[in-house]
């Protein structure tokens, strides 16, 4: 019989991959992680797991590499088995991570989705989808809204972004605007965190969901899990709802693991009907009646709703998206440029000639982005750079569509204004008829 302990190495992007190590791999003598790799995210790699959450089998903690040096990393720790664990990415590219990892020597798995999911002593209502940009948020701020007015009190917890000093962010808890600030929060995570505390939510991310979740019981009815990228829940969820892109019809079973959310919906939102086409709408209905015939489906509208959709008719329009959305999530457009068109915007100014700093990177990496800009903003400089190349930019207006007022985080120096949106339904059935039906069946 063969004891020996297996060289892991956990393929990640900084929350899915931390996840899984700390369910599954942490503590277990079967196996020694010698490495997560980095991805998707810039500068999340040169660091380390640390000592302090990684437990007593890794008094050094574990280093985080570039996902670039898988192969030599595998060849140079004789590494048994690659753990693929990060969203948002082409069955074909996972494939191509297989490949590498194989020719290598180790063997590559997928953790099973509920295999990872910790069971709470609360009722839980995930909120995911098949791609990042289908418009996640909004429905959980729905779901929020319905749950509260049944009288239920809520907990939003988030998909992780722990970008930072990871010993300082093992369990984060945002019922204030003070209390971004006190965890140096990234644009990215003020887009998720800011918008529960607006509607008065609690919300809670981290790095160590188990201890996340106990705490956030403590003061919940009901947990809502609001989803990262395409994502599964990191918690067993009671009512899992799964939103879906008419914009990108096909994507539903082309990405990992967006294809597992669909397999698993209790109900699939086919969302922004409002803005795309019947037949791409009938598209995903078709897929989803194939793939998840179980599932109930309901139709939503992404609705726009600009601060002064006056300023917008006749200008030249520099348009801000949500930087995630427009990179990893493959979007050509978003909100932002739905509603320079819907509004009457005389044109998209290209902001390629006027990017600063980092941003080129991400131009460079991201080819496809075209005439707008991601709002970029993991670290300082990033924030720095975006700041700086919206006021180079010349136009007559900046439309600003993330979901956190970018306004109140950078001097922006040109006449601007707010595109939010919100979730809406589009017929029967509701998504609150469904959630009432649950909860009081």
């Amino acid at each position: 019989m063969n004891n020996r302990i297996e060289n892991v190495i956990i393929m990640g992007a900084a929350g899915r991959d931390f996840h899984n190590f700390n369910v599954y791999f942490r503590d277990n003598g079967r196996y020694q992680v010698v490495a997560f790799t980095a991805t998707q995210i810039p500068d999340i790699d040169g660091r380390r797991y640390p000592a302090e959450l990684a437990g007593s089998l890794y008094p050094q903690g574990i280093p985080i590499h570039s996902d670039k040096k898988l192969r030599e990393l595998i060849e140079a720790h004789r590494v048994d088995l690659v753990a693929f664990s990060y969203s948002d990415v082409t069955h074909a590219e996972v494939m191509h991570k297989a490949s590498i990892a194989t020719a290598a020597g180790a063997d590559f798995i997928i953790v099973g989705a509920p295999y990872t999911m910790i069971e709470s002593t609360k009722p839980v209502v995930s909120v995911c989808a098949v791609r990042t940009g289908c418009g996640k948020s909004q429905t959980s701020r729905k779901v929020i809204e319905i749950l509260k007015k049944m009288g239920k009190t809520v907990v939003a917890v988030r998909h992780p972004m722990p970008y930072g000093d990871l010993t300082q962010q093992v369990v984060q808890r945002f019922a204030s605007y003070e209390d971004l600030d006190t965890h140096r929060c990234t644009i990215e995570e003020r887009e998720e965190y800011e918008p529960h505390i607006r509607m008065g939510v609690v919300a809670y991310a981290g790095v160590d969901y188990e201890k996340i979740l106990r705490q956030a019981e403590t003061e919940a009815d009901v947990i809502v899990w609001d989803g990262g990228n395409n994502d599964t829940p990191f918690y067993k969820p009671d009512l899992h709802i799964v939103l879906l892109d008419p914009h990108r019809p096909g994507h539903e079973t082309a990405y990992h693991p967006g294809e597992t959310n669909l397999l698993m919906a209790d109900v699939a939102i086919i969302n922004k009907v409002d803005s795309a086409t019947p037949e791409n709408v009938a598209a995903v209905r078709k897929a989803i009646e194939a793939h998840n015939p179980s599932a109930r489906i309901v139709l939503a509208d992404s609705e726009l709703i600009p601060d002064d959709a006056d300023m917008i008719r006749g200008k030249r329009v520099l348009v801000v998206e949500d930087g995630p959305t427009l990179t990893h999530g493959n979007m050509a457009y978003g909100a932002g440029v739905i509603a320079a068109k819907r509004f009457g915007a005389a044109a998209l100014v290209d902001p390629r000639p006027f990017l600063k700093g980092r941003l080129k990177e991400t131009f460079a990496n991201y080819p496809d982005i075209g005439h707008l800009l991601p709002a970029m903003g993991y670290g300082q400089q990033q924030i720095k750079d975006l700041e700086a190349t919206i006021n180079a930019t010349e136009c007559d207006l900046v439309i600003v569509a993330t979901p956190v007022d970018l306004s109140r985080l950078l001097k922006i120096n040109r006449p601007h204004s707010r595109i939010r949106y919100e979730y809406s339904d589009h017929g029967e059935p509701t998504l609150e008829a469904i959630i009432t039906e649950h909860f009081v069946s």
